[in-house]
Protein backbone atom coordinates (compact mmCIF):
# COMPACT_ATOMS: atom_id res chain seq x y z
CA UNK A 1 0.00 0.00 0.00
CA UNK A 2 1.15 3.94 -0.58
CA UNK A 3 0.44 6.87 0.02
CA UNK A 4 -0.06 9.63 -2.48
CA UNK A 5 -0.57 13.29 -1.60
CA UNK A 6 -3.90 12.72 -1.36
CA UNK A 7 -6.46 12.43 1.74
CA UNK A 8 -6.36 8.43 1.26
CA UNK A 9 -4.16 5.71 1.41
CA UNK A 10 -4.29 4.08 -2.13
CA UNK A 11 -2.88 1.08 -3.73
CA UNK A 12 -1.75 3.56 -6.87
CA UNK A 13 1.05 5.40 -7.34
CA UNK A 14 1.54 8.93 -6.70
CA UNK A 15 -0.48 10.51 -9.52
CA UNK A 16 -1.65 13.57 -7.85
CA UNK A 17 1.78 14.14 -6.71
CA UNK A 18 3.44 14.23 -10.19
CA UNK A 19 0.56 16.24 -11.66
CA UNK A 20 1.43 18.77 -8.87
CA UNK A 21 4.94 18.56 -9.32
CA UNK A 22 4.47 18.93 -13.33
CA UNK A 23 2.54 21.91 -12.64
CA UNK A 24 4.92 23.68 -10.54
CA UNK A 25 7.66 23.27 -13.41
CA UNK A 26 5.12 24.69 -15.55
CA UNK A 27 4.85 27.62 -13.54
CA UNK A 28 1.36 27.37 -12.36
CA UNK A 29 1.23 26.73 -8.99
CA UNK A 30 1.37 29.61 -7.06
CA UNK A 31 3.28 30.09 -3.40
CA UNK A 32 2.04 33.37 -1.72
CA UNK A 33 2.84 34.75 1.44
CA UNK A 34 -0.74 35.29 4.11
CA UNK A 35 -0.15 38.49 6.63
CA UNK A 36 -2.37 37.41 9.55
CA UNK A 37 -3.32 40.43 12.01
CA UNK A 38 -1.50 39.68 15.72
CA UNK A 39 -2.70 42.17 18.24
CA UNK A 40 -0.25 41.15 20.96
CA UNK A 41 2.67 41.70 18.38
CA UNK A 42 0.92 44.74 17.14
CA UNK A 43 0.67 44.32 13.99
CA UNK A 44 -1.29 46.22 11.46
CA UNK A 45 -4.48 45.56 10.11
CA UNK A 46 -4.14 42.06 6.90
CA UNK A 47 -5.94 42.47 3.95
CA UNK A 48 -4.41 39.27 2.82
CA UNK A 49 -8.33 37.60 1.95
CA UNK A 50 -8.35 40.19 -0.44
CA UNK A 51 -4.80 39.39 -2.18
CA UNK A 52 -5.60 37.46 -5.47
CA UNK A 53 -3.24 35.05 -4.94
CA UNK A 54 -4.07 33.57 -1.76
CA UNK A 55 -7.95 33.95 -2.98
CA UNK A 56 -7.31 31.91 -6.70
CA UNK A 57 -5.64 29.07 -3.95
CA UNK A 58 -8.34 29.48 -1.82
CA UNK A 59 -10.72 29.13 -4.76
CA UNK A 60 -8.77 25.76 -6.05
CA UNK A 61 -8.74 24.22 -2.88
CA UNK A 62 -12.42 24.79 -2.45
CA UNK A 63 -12.92 22.94 -5.84
CA UNK A 64 -11.58 20.15 -4.67
CA UNK A 65 -13.66 19.79 -1.80
CA UNK A 66 -16.78 20.20 -3.62
CA UNK A 67 -15.39 17.58 -6.88
CA UNK A 68 -17.90 15.44 -7.56
CA UNK A 69 -18.00 11.79 -9.79
CA UNK A 70 -15.20 11.76 -12.53
CA UNK A 71 -14.48 15.42 -11.59
CA UNK A 72 -12.68 14.16 -7.88
CA UNK A 73 -9.15 13.80 -8.09
CA UNK A 74 -7.39 10.69 -8.20
CA UNK A 75 -7.27 9.66 -4.62
CA UNK A 76 -9.33 11.89 -3.10
CA UNK A 77 -11.31 8.93 -1.36
CA UNK A 78 -13.87 9.71 0.37
CA UNK A 79 -15.15 6.12 2.09
CA UNK A 80 -12.39 5.10 4.27
CA UNK A 81 -13.79 2.78 6.89
CA UNK A 82 -12.50 2.24 10.40
CA UNK A 83 -10.09 -0.73 9.60
CA UNK A 84 -8.62 2.38 7.88
CA UNK A 85 -8.15 4.61 10.96
CA UNK A 86 -6.92 1.64 13.18
CA UNK A 87 -4.12 0.52 10.71
CA UNK A 88 -3.54 4.71 10.62
CA UNK A 89 -3.60 6.19 13.58
CA UNK A 90 -1.74 5.35 17.01
CA UNK A 91 -2.29 2.48 18.30
CA UNK A 92 -3.69 3.67 21.50
CA UNK A 93 -6.64 5.10 19.36
CA UNK A 94 -8.32 1.24 18.94
CA UNK A 95 -8.60 1.21 22.32
CA UNK A 96 -9.65 4.59 23.12
CA UNK A 97 -12.69 4.03 21.12
CA UNK A 98 -13.35 0.33 22.40
CA UNK A 99 -13.49 2.03 25.50
CA UNK A 100 -16.27 4.49 25.01
CA UNK A 101 -19.62 4.26 26.46
CA UNK A 102 -22.92 5.44 25.81
CA UNK A 103 -22.84 8.52 27.72
CA UNK A 104 -19.29 9.21 25.85
CA UNK A 105 -18.77 11.15 22.51
CA UNK A 106 -16.51 10.70 19.15
CA UNK A 107 -15.94 13.61 16.59
CA UNK A 108 -14.56 12.62 13.66
CA UNK A 109 -13.69 15.37 11.48
CA UNK A 110 -12.91 15.31 7.77
CA UNK A 111 -15.62 12.47 7.87
CA UNK A 112 -16.09 12.05 3.82
CA UNK A 113 -19.03 9.33 3.73
CA UNK A 114 -19.42 8.32 7.50
CA UNK A 115 -18.15 5.03 6.36
CA UNK A 116 -15.96 4.56 9.72
CA UNK A 117 -19.00 5.70 11.91
CA UNK A 118 -21.17 3.19 10.25
CA UNK A 119 -18.33 0.13 10.34
CA UNK A 120 -18.61 1.33 14.07
CA UNK A 121 -22.15 0.40 14.47
CA UNK A 122 -22.32 -2.38 12.80
CA UNK A 123 -22.23 -6.02 14.45
CA UNK A 124 -18.83 -6.65 13.48
CA UNK A 125 -17.27 -4.46 15.72
CA UNK A 126 -18.62 -5.82 18.97
CA UNK A 127 -17.18 -9.24 17.61
CA UNK A 128 -14.12 -7.56 16.93
CA UNK A 129 -13.83 -6.18 20.28
CA UNK A 130 -15.31 -8.30 23.03
CA UNK A 131 -13.67 -7.12 25.65
CA UNK A 132 -15.34 -4.05 26.16
CA UNK A 133 -18.63 -4.67 24.43
CA UNK A 134 -20.92 -4.89 27.79
CA UNK A 135 -19.23 -1.65 28.54
CA UNK A 136 -20.10 0.02 25.20
CA UNK A 137 -23.97 -1.36 25.30
CA UNK A 138 -25.27 0.93 22.99
CA UNK A 139 -22.26 2.67 22.38
CA UNK A 140 -21.20 6.03 21.77
CA UNK A 141 -22.84 9.31 20.44
CA UNK A 142 -20.65 9.97 17.32
CA UNK A 143 -20.56 12.90 15.25
CA UNK A 144 -19.20 13.13 12.02
CA UNK A 145 -17.94 16.66 10.38
CA UNK A 146 -17.17 17.37 6.18
CA UNK A 147 -17.14 20.10 4.69
CA UNK A 148 -19.23 18.54 1.89
CA UNK A 149 -22.31 16.40 1.93
CA UNK A 150 -20.96 12.68 1.15
CA UNK A 151 -24.18 11.06 3.14
CA UNK A 152 -24.75 7.77 1.24
CA UNK A 153 -28.64 6.35 1.64
CA UNK A 154 -26.67 3.26 4.02
CA UNK A 155 -25.89 6.44 6.02
CA UNK A 156 -29.44 7.73 5.93
CA UNK A 157 -30.49 3.95 7.02
CA UNK A 158 -28.71 3.13 9.82
CA UNK A 159 -29.41 6.43 11.33
CA UNK A 160 -33.34 6.24 11.02
CA UNK A 161 -32.53 2.41 12.81
CA UNK A 162 -30.51 3.81 15.89
CA UNK A 163 -32.28 6.34 18.27
CA UNK A 164 -32.43 10.07 17.77
CA UNK A 165 -29.00 11.74 17.22
CA UNK A 166 -27.35 9.04 18.42
CA UNK A 167 -25.00 9.52 14.59
CA UNK A 168 -25.04 12.95 13.30
CA UNK A 169 -23.69 14.49 10.17
CA UNK A 170 -23.12 17.95 9.70
CA UNK A 171 -21.18 19.90 6.97
CA UNK A 172 -21.17 23.30 5.01
CA UNK A 173 -18.99 25.12 7.37
CA UNK A 174 -15.43 24.61 8.81
CA UNK A 175 -14.05 23.23 11.98
CA UNK A 176 -13.93 26.75 12.95
CA UNK A 177 -17.58 28.15 12.60
CA UNK A 178 -18.90 26.07 15.20
CA UNK A 179 -19.14 26.96 18.66
CA UNK A 180 -18.79 24.74 21.77
CA UNK A 181 -22.35 25.08 22.83
CA UNK A 182 -23.41 23.66 19.39
CA UNK A 183 -20.42 20.69 18.92
CA UNK A 184 -20.46 19.83 22.87
CA UNK A 185 -17.23 17.65 24.03
CA UNK A 186 -15.70 14.94 23.09
CA UNK A 187 -13.91 12.14 24.71
CA UNK A 188 -12.26 10.98 21.00
CA UNK A 189 -11.38 13.29 18.37
CA UNK A 190 -9.93 11.87 14.93
CA UNK A 191 -8.97 13.66 11.76
CA UNK A 192 -7.15 11.47 9.56
CA UNK A 193 -5.78 13.50 6.50
CA UNK A 194 -9.08 16.14 7.49
CA UNK A 195 -9.23 19.12 8.36
CA UNK A 196 -5.68 19.31 10.43
CA UNK A 197 -3.43 18.30 6.84
CA UNK A 198 -5.82 20.81 4.61
CA UNK A 199 -6.31 24.31 6.87
CA UNK A 200 -4.76 27.18 6.40
CA UNK A 201 -4.66 28.39 9.95
CA UNK A 202 -2.95 25.65 11.82
CA UNK A 203 -2.98 27.10 15.44
CA UNK A 204 -6.51 28.32 14.90
CA UNK A 205 -7.81 24.87 14.04
CA UNK A 206 -5.58 23.42 17.39
CA UNK A 207 -7.47 25.94 19.86
CA UNK A 208 -10.56 24.96 17.95
CA UNK A 209 -10.41 20.97 17.90
CA UNK A 210 -8.57 21.05 21.53
CA UNK A 211 -11.57 23.38 23.36
CA UNK A 212 -13.99 20.34 21.79
CA UNK A 213 -11.68 18.01 23.54
CA UNK A 214 -12.87 16.62 26.78
CA UNK A 215 -10.43 16.54 29.90
CA UNK A 216 -8.70 13.03 29.37
CA UNK A 217 -9.35 13.02 26.06
CA UNK A 218 -7.18 12.08 23.15
CA UNK A 219 -7.12 13.27 19.42
CA UNK A 220 -5.84 11.12 17.06
CA UNK A 221 -4.23 12.48 14.17
CA UNK A 222 -1.85 12.33 11.14
CA UNK A 223 0.45 14.34 8.59
CA UNK A 224 1.74 12.78 5.30
CA UNK A 225 5.31 13.50 3.94
CA UNK A 226 6.41 15.67 7.19
CA UNK A 227 9.51 16.36 9.08
CA UNK A 228 9.76 13.66 11.61
CA UNK A 229 10.28 14.49 15.33
CA UNK A 230 13.62 12.89 15.15
CA UNK A 231 14.62 14.10 11.61
CA UNK A 232 15.77 10.87 9.98
CA UNK A 233 13.17 11.26 7.16
CA UNK A 234 13.83 14.02 3.88
CA UNK A 235 11.11 14.95 1.47
CA UNK A 236 9.87 12.32 -0.34
CA UNK A 237 9.38 13.31 -3.32
CA UNK A 238 12.82 14.99 -5.30
CA UNK A 239 12.92 18.95 -5.29
CA UNK A 240 10.14 19.43 -3.19
CA UNK A 241 9.47 20.57 -0.08
CA UNK A 242 7.47 18.70 2.95
CA UNK A 243 3.94 19.27 2.97
CA UNK A 244 3.69 21.28 6.34
CA UNK A 245 6.15 23.39 7.50
CA UNK A 246 7.39 25.68 10.13
CA UNK A 247 10.17 28.33 10.87
CA UNK A 248 11.02 30.68 13.40
CA UNK A 249 11.07 34.12 12.45
CA UNK A 250 14.58 34.00 11.69
CA UNK A 251 14.22 30.95 9.46
CA UNK A 252 15.07 28.10 11.24
CA UNK A 253 13.25 25.06 11.53
CA UNK A 254 10.24 23.92 13.72
CA UNK A 255 9.50 20.59 13.81
CA UNK A 256 5.52 19.87 13.83
CA UNK A 257 6.32 17.40 16.57
CA UNK A 258 7.95 19.92 18.45
CA UNK A 259 5.29 22.94 17.91
CA UNK A 260 2.91 20.52 19.08
CA UNK A 261 4.30 19.80 22.17
CA UNK A 262 4.67 23.53 23.16
CA UNK A 263 1.01 23.65 23.91
CA UNK A 264 0.52 23.86 27.20
CA UNK A 265 -2.24 21.07 29.16
CA UNK A 266 -1.72 18.55 26.61
CA UNK A 267 0.93 16.05 25.91
CA UNK A 268 1.84 14.84 23.03
CA UNK A 269 3.71 11.22 21.33
CA UNK A 270 4.39 11.70 18.14
CA UNK A 271 5.57 8.19 15.20
CA UNK A 272 7.09 8.36 12.57
CA UNK A 273 5.90 5.34 9.76
CA UNK A 274 8.58 5.40 7.33
CA UNK A 275 7.14 2.10 5.54
CA UNK A 276 4.41 4.21 4.50
CA UNK A 277 4.92 6.05 0.95
CA UNK A 278 5.29 8.78 1.09
CA UNK A 279 6.03 8.42 5.24
CA UNK A 280 3.72 9.78 7.80
CA UNK A 281 3.99 10.76 11.04
CA UNK A 282 0.98 10.03 13.55
CA UNK A 283 -0.05 12.00 16.36
CA UNK A 284 -1.77 11.14 19.82
CA UNK A 285 -2.72 14.58 21.51
CA UNK A 286 -4.02 13.70 25.24
CA UNK A 287 -5.56 16.48 27.29
CA UNK A 288 -4.68 16.81 30.76
CA UNK A 289 -6.08 20.25 31.79
CA UNK A 290 -8.03 22.76 30.60
CA UNK A 291 -6.01 26.05 30.24
CA UNK A 292 -4.52 25.22 26.66
CA UNK A 293 -2.35 27.28 25.08
CA UNK A 294 -1.78 27.37 21.62
CA UNK A 295 1.59 29.01 20.47
CA UNK A 296 0.51 31.13 17.06
CA UNK A 297 1.53 30.22 13.84
CA UNK A 298 1.43 32.55 11.17
CA UNK A 299 0.56 31.32 7.62
CA UNK A 300 3.04 31.99 4.96
CA UNK A 301 2.63 29.59 2.30
CA UNK A 302 -0.31 27.63 0.41
CA UNK A 303 -0.58 25.61 -2.25
CA UNK A 304 -3.88 23.88 -3.64
CA UNK A 305 -3.61 19.91 -3.12
CA UNK A 306 -4.47 17.31 -2.00
CA UNK A 307 -3.20 18.00 0.14
CA UNK A 308 -2.07 21.01 -0.10
CA UNK A 309 1.29 22.55 0.72
CA UNK A 310 1.95 25.07 3.67
CA UNK A 311 3.82 26.71 5.27
CA UNK A 312 3.85 28.39 8.56
CA UNK A 313 5.72 30.95 10.84
CA UNK A 314 5.92 30.78 15.03
CA UNK A 315 4.50 33.98 16.02
CA UNK A 316 5.01 34.98 19.73
CA UNK A 317 2.37 32.79 21.72
CA UNK A 318 -0.14 34.33 24.43
CA UNK A 319 0.89 34.43 27.75
CA UNK A 320 -0.29 31.01 29.95
CA UNK A 321 -2.63 32.05 32.68
CA UNK A 322 -1.30 31.96 36.19
CA UNK A 323 -1.65 28.23 37.47
CA UNK A 324 -1.32 26.52 34.05
CA UNK A 325 -0.25 22.92 34.80
CA UNK A 326 1.56 22.27 31.56
CA UNK A 327 2.58 18.97 30.35
CA UNK A 328 4.51 18.70 27.14
CA UNK A 329 6.32 15.81 26.87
Amino acid sequence: MTFNRDRMPVSTGCHARELMMTLKNAGICVVFLLVVQILWLGASHSQSAGIPKFKEEISKQEGIYQSQGEKTPEGYVIDRGLLSYTFTLPAEFDHSLANLGPTDRWLDIGAGQGQAVLDYFAPRYDSMHPAGRERRGKKAQVVAMSIEDRRTPLWHQTAANLEANKIQYLFGKRLREYSLEQLGQFQVITDLLGGFSYTADLSLFMEKALSLLALHGSFYTILQDVHSEHGANRPYYPDARFLTEITNANGSEVKVCSWLKRITCVEVTCELRPEWKPPVEVYRIHKVCNNVTVPTLVPIRFEAGTPPERGFQVGNPLPASPGTNSTTR
